[in-house]
């Protein structure tokens, strides 16, 4: 017979398996909607307008902050696990969405209603389950953190890399949908394993220390009296870096493939572009984390937009018929985005101290409100007359603005303690 040790050993393995799968699984399901993007925007598919396209994101937006922000107090009152488990549930209800609207696309209104729900849905899974499995893999691996961490980061980076290769491979199996069935199929087995696993974390330890830290920590001690602490005059410098920094990713991760196609490009030659944005950033990340000791973060955390702006004017004057300079440089964009993110939550986590717990969903809030400024912002400059190259070129701007924006966050501060978000905080998306 087993002994009780073993049988936890084997229960708390399977755990962490399960954890490190749910961060594929999130990467492939959050990049299914841009990775289908010339589909969407197809004459004989959905025939989105850039606006259309630009709007679908909308909800996902909303949801995603919505949720994000919430988490952890949804965590503290019905338990971390529920809450994991209604995020993948919204990341399953997207995906079904995605596939009824693809039975409705005759009748566009239908099918784009269809859409906006699935956006919603997803926005909402990814806000939930994100931070979960971040709070679930710390818990799992309290002798090596930053390294569990790291490679949950490096799992759902992959996830997202590998969803527009899906879509290329079904798409020349002349049926696209196969990407949604493949996600939907995989969160339904992931489900149905994490609902049988118990999925616990140790209750924190509760330090004495001032009420309203403890308020914005979310660990104040029973029965301490709770006060709000205002949220430090620092703080808006990195949400104003986190809006600059979603608007730079998103121009990549959403509008990547649609440029490409403006220049003559194939389908399967848009989707590699998009596929070498989401893998140069996640080896980006496992690349700094790995050289810190020779390369300071803060060194990278200062050059790499100025590297993005550049990468952008060059995205801006690639001439037709250059489908492998468009993947090398958008592979470069993935590069230059890479360690931005995480740095910049594992600053504000050193740096603001008074509201170090609330940190990293205050600046994935605002990296959200990029994120849909680039959505749905580019659509009407389309419908304007500009072409996405010349949205790109503009875009170096608000790179330059964020190489400016990096040294007041990081501005006489020594690199982090580590590069990814410590334990409490979020795991960021991409």
């Amino acid at each position: 017979m087993d002994s009780p040790g073993a049988l936890r050993w084997m229960s708390s393995r399977a755990e962490s398996q399960t954890i490190y799968a749910a961060g594929l699984v999130q990467g492939i399901a959050l990049v299914t909607f841009p990775a289908a993007s010339t589909i969407l925007t197809a004459p004989g598919s959905y025939a989105l307008t850039s606006s259309q396209y630009g709007s679908m994101f909308i909800p996902q937006v909303i949801t995603a902050v919505t949720t994000s922000l919430l988490e952890a107090s949804l965590g503290r009152r019905f338990g971390r696990k529920r809450v994991y488990l209604a995020g993948l549930a919204g990341d399953l209800a997207a995906m079904v969405l995605l596939i009824a609207s693809y039975f409705m696309a005759s009748d566009h209104g239908a099918a784009y209603r269809l859409l906006l729900a699935a956006t919603a849905c997803l926005g909402a899974g990814f806000g939930l389950t994100v931070p979960s499995i971040n709070t679930f893999t710390a818990a799992f691996h309290p002798a090596a953190v930053d390294r569990s961490v790291l490679v949950l980061n490096a799992l759902l980076g992959l996830g997202t890399a590998l969803a527009p290769v899906f879509v290329t491979v079904f798409v020349g199996l002349g049926f696209w949908l196969g990407l949604p069935i493949l996600a939907a199929a995989l969160l339904v087995i992931l489900f149905g394993v994490s609902a049988r696993l118990p999925l616990r974390t140790d209750p924190p330890p509760r330090p004495v220390q001032a009420a309203g830290a403890a308020q914005v920590g979310g660990a104040a001690q029973r029965g301490a009296p709770r006060t709000r602490t205002p949220v430090p005059a620092q703080f808006w410098i990195f949400a104003g870096f986190a809006v600059l920094y979603g608007f730079c990713e998103t121009m990549n991760g959403n509008w990547s493939q649609l440029d490409l196609e403006s220049l003559k490009a194939s389908a399967t030659q848009a989707s590699l572009a998009l596929t070498a944005f989401w893998a140069m950033t996640t080896a980006g990340r496992v690349l700094f984390a790995a050289i810190a000791r020779w390369f300071p973060s803060r060194l990278a955390y200062h050059l790499l937009p100025f590297l993005l702006a550049g990468v952008f004017v060059l995205i801006a004057v690639l001439p037709a018929g250059t489908p492998g300079l468009g993947i090398l440089a958008f592979a470069l964009a993935g590069l230059g985005c890479s360690a931005l993110l995480p740095l910049t939550i594992s600053f504000g986590q050193e740096k603001l101290t008074a509201m170090s717990g609330g940190v990293a969903g205050g600046i994935i809030a605002f990296y959200q409100l990029g994120y849909g400024i680039a959505a749905f912002g580019v659509g009407p400059l389309r419908s304007a007359g500009i072409t996405l190259p010349a949205v790109f070129g503009i875009s170096a701007a608000v790179a330059v603005a964020m190489g400016v924006a990096a040294f007041a966050v990081a501005h006489r501060r020594p690199s982090p303690s580590s590069l990814h978000p410590r334990p409490g905080g979020q795991l960021v998306s991409g």
